[in-house]
């Protein structure tokens, strides 16, 4: 096996050292050096890979390597370290999607900022091979997604020092252009609820959604023994998972990203409703069928043979519904703008708003809803003159 050697270069750098096979037109030794960040068992395990390749015959000259080809081994190799399965996923397909059919067959190493910018322009003009009536153009959320990726890519090879700079961080991707959220009226609310009321299976997801902001992962997430079902005040729901599918893995379960994520909030009291019955049917179900009583630690909305539930097939089935029940033509996750927005017109405040949805910071909601909090500056020069004026 071809041997390499690890040199410490600060409290948390390590070079690499090792050799390519000799050039073949001029004999020339060839030499690599690379510098991996992390404990010197991260470095040793670069190494080991890179080693391994080489003797492989698979080793890429860093110098022939493209830009497609980087990015894959970055996906295969580097990413999956620090990046959920799901937004793994995201990333590949806009890799393969957005990045690779344009840049993908540059060389690395000859990657330049004007390239990255023709590549932006390029993505942002309206495509001319698209049906009439189909998508024209992708979304600046798309375009700075993948803007992102290829930057995320680009910092490794910076780091493991493949390439001098980052390009990418160095033309800066469009700005986000926001959407007009389409969202349930006040009026469309009750009417949903009562028009989904027959629906046995969907209306306590709908319930919920509507009556917590929780987010589809999160309603597909919960147990039984995160609820308390308390009569009088509606009851509560602790938060404090989630369910994710990928096509790689399938069904999983993940905590919340922050602290903020793991949360419990009050139910109202058509949702703590909806819920019960829910419950009582499970175990109507389960009692026909002879197979005990509900576990305390049941899933709210799996199957009789515990199976997770599958949060697409909430997306598939509220299509349905709203095909087949001509309701509002809104998607599963407007109910959770639907609710925030419920929030914001009812005059709770940002710090409210946001811990109930489950965001990081109060910045964050205020970045997605600061157009729908009424700018209440009249009212903030009375409060300091009552503050400052005369006694």
């Amino acid at each position: 096996m071809a041997d390499g050697t690890i040199t410490r270069r600060g409290k948390s750098s390590w070079r690499l050292k090792y050799d390519l096979p000799r050039d073949p037109e001029t004999g020339k030794r060839r030499i690599v050096y690379v510098t991996v960040k992390g404990k010197r068992a991260d470095a040793a395990a670069e190494l080991r890979r890179r080693l391994t390749t080489l003797d492989k015959g698979i080793h890429v000259d860093p110098s022939k390597i493209t830009v497609g080809e980087y990015i894959d081994d970055w996906l295969d190799s580097t990413a999956p370290k620090t990046v959920a399965p799901a937004a793994l996923e995201r990333y590949r397909s806009l890799a393969r999607n957005q990045v690779k059919p344009h840049l993908g067959s540059i060389p690395l190493q000859k990657l330049r900022p004007a390239d990255v910018d023709r590549w932006l322009q390029a993505l942002g003009k309206p495509r001319q091979d698209v049906p009439k009536g189909g998508k024209a153009q992708i979304s600046s959320r798309s375009i700075r997604a993948a803007h992102g990726v290829l930057g995320a890519a680009l910092a490794h090879a910076a780091a493991v020092e493949l390439v001098e700079r980052n390009v990418a961080r160095i033309i800066k991707p469009p700005k986000l252009v926001r959407q007009e959220m389409v969202i349930l009226t006040d009026g469309q609310i009750g009417d949903v609820l009562e028009r989904m009321r027959d629906h046995p299976s969907l209306y306590p997801i709908v319930a919920l959604a509507i009556g917590t902001g929780a987010r589809r992962g999160e309603i597909a997430g919960l147990r039984w023994s995160d609820l308390d079902l308390d009569r009088n005040t509606g009851g509560s729901m602790t938060i404090e998972r989630s369910i994710e599918q990928t096509q790689r893995d399938g069904l999983r379960v993940k905590q919340p990203k922050t602290a903020a994520g793991r949360r419990t909030i009050s139910l109202p009291q058509f949702a703590a409703d909806a819920l019960r019955q829910h419950r009582l049917e499970q175990r109507k179900l389960r009692l026909a069928l002879g197979v005990g009583a509900l576990p305390a630690d049941a899933w709210v909305f799996g199957d009789h043979e515990g199976n997770l539930p599958n949060p697409y097939s909430i997306t598939d089935r509220w299509r349905d519904a709203v095909k087949n029940r001509k309701l509002p033509k809104v998607t599963f996750h407007a109910f959770r703008h639907t609710h925030a927005s419920a929030l914001i017109a009812a005059g709770l405040d940002v710090v409210s708003v946001s811990r109930r949805l489950g965001h990081a910071s109060p910045a964050l909601t205020l970045s997605v809803y600061s157009h729908l909090f009424v700018n209440n500056d009249d009212a903030a020069a009375r409060a300091i003159d009552a503050v400052l004026g005369p006694s």
